[in-house]
């Protein structure tokens, strides 16, 4: 059987480049270490969805479009969102995203866009026996999701946080979330019905579904000490260790350290305990360690979902809505994918190869 389609090249795309052996990221034509350390998420947006609508907005223009999206979202969702507060975070932002209109144009992407950010907190406060707090559009987005989580205004290095996470998550080659997205809109569908069949993929526990499980590992070690221990056990039960390693990385994630600067920077703010990350480092240290004993020759080095654990933790998201926050980042990404196979691309459509049983006459009853 086919392993994932390992090495299929299934699109051209000036959208981003994940070099796997030199562990880069490259998102159109810009380094991931020169984004974060110099743009926002507004400012990687407008550069991800360049000449894909004709009436893109300039980098300057996206942060006031996009917050007006966000305060338009909220007063047109508002109604739904008591009776579906029952479900899990990503099912709820999924079952709000059914009514979002379908369409192809920029006010469809911008609301694509602003879904996550808006009902991801609104489900959170929804979970926790509060109302939803209504958008404030001249804010940023990082800054928007923050205030609208705690009721408070955030932070600026809060505010860093998240935006570097945003930033870092934005895009990342043909994933199986993104590949989703461009098989939708390659069959020229809307934008809405791309972007829910990526987070359909999106949610499954081998692909976005994983920092949840790396808080509950951090939970149980406990104390550095029992780390070694705690991860022999895991692996001797057949288990994974989650927060490490990568279908496509051959060596360390570059998103890894691009979200531990921003878990740093909390640190310093006051919004994570020390000792927490003290843990969190050597757990990763006696991880690397085991993995390189129990399957040597197998490159298994920390991924970014390890530091997002803590990170989103940190911020105040809940454990169950760490996918969704995911998605706030991701939507840009999977919107400029789904306009690019659009604009460019033809109907995806390849070729199974039939491994069953060979064919055989059957008589037909009745027959002579």
């Amino acid at each position: 059987m086919l392993s994932g389609l390992d090495d299929v090249i299934a699109a051209e795309t000036v959208l981003s480049d994940v070099d796997g052996q030199a562990g880069r990221l490259i998102i159109r034509g810009h380094s991931l270490d020169e984004l974060v350390g110099t743009a926002c998420f507004e400012d990687v947006v407008a550069l991800l969805w360049t000449d894909l609508f004709p009436d893109g907005p300039s980098a300057e223009r996206l942060g006031v479009e996009l917050g007006a999206a966000r305060a338009r979202l909220f007063d047109r969702l508002r109604v739904h969102t008591a009776h579906l507060a029952e479900l899990a975070p990503v099912d709820f932002l999924l079952a709000c995203l059914t009514r979002v209109p379908d369409g192809n144009d920029l006010t469809t992407a911008l609301s694509l866009l602003a879904a996550p950010a808006v009902l991801t907190p609104a489900v959170i406060r929804l979970e926790r026996g509060l109302e939803p707090i209504a958008p404030d559009p001249t804010r940023s987005q990082a800054s928007d999701v923050l205030r609208m989580l705690s009721g408070e205004i955030p932070r600026i290095e809060q505010v860093r946080a998240l935006d570097r996470y945003l930033v870092t998550a934005s895009d990342h080659g043909l994933n199986a979330s993104t590949f989703t997205a461009r098989v939708i809109a390659s069959t020229h569908a809307g934008l809405v019905s791309a972007i829910i069949g990526a987070l359909c993929a999106l949610k499954g526990p081998l692909h976005g579904g994983a920092p949840g499980p790396i808080l509950d590992m951090l939970d149980d070690i406990g104390r550095p000490e029992r780390a070694g221990p705690w991860l022999e056990a895991a692996l001797a039960r057949g288990e994974r260790l989650m927060g490490f390693g990568h279908r496509i990385y051959r060596v360390r994630d570059p998103r890894a350290d691009a979200v531990k600067g921003a878990l740093q920077g909390l640190v310093r703010g006051g919004h994570v305990d020390p000792e927490r990350l003290r843990l969190a480092e050597a757990i990763e240290r006696a991880a690397l360690e085991v993995l390189a004993r129990h399957k040597p020759g197998r490159p298994l080095e920390t991924n970014v979902e390890f530091y997002t654990a803590l990170l989103l933790e940190a911020l105040g998201f809940s454990r169950d809505a760490f996918t969704c926050v995911f998605a706030a980042s991701r939507a840009a990404g999977w919107v400029a994918h789904a306009r690019e196979q659009m604009l460019h691309g033809r109907l995806i459509r390849p070729q199974s190869r039939y491994v069953g049983p060979p064919a055989r006459e059957v008589r037909l009853a009745g027959s002579a």
